[in-house]
């Protein structure tokens, strides 16, 4: 899906999570590339803090993302 649609797709996501899915996971937009989105991920980890919803355009080569949820890593 085109970026636009994913940021719609994940505001309603978070509009119908469960509290506890919103404490425990990460909800993210990555790039809808399988390499792209593992890169993005293994950065992402490293420093939520830093990325927003748009960091994921610098990883991406085709313009295609999708929404996907992750655990948390116990901190």
């Amino acid at each position: 899906m085109k970026y636009s649609e994913a940021v719609q797709h994940k505001k309603e996501s978070l509009k119908k999570a469960h509290e506890s899915i919103l404490n425990g996971y990460h909800i993210v937009i990555v790039p809808a590339d399988t390499d792209e989105s593992a890169k993005y991920i293994e950065d992402f980890l490293k420093s939520p803090e830093k990325f927003n919803d748009e960091s994921c355009k610098k990883y991406s080569s085709n313009d295609e993302y999708e929404v996907v949820s992750f655990k948390k890593e116990d901190e």
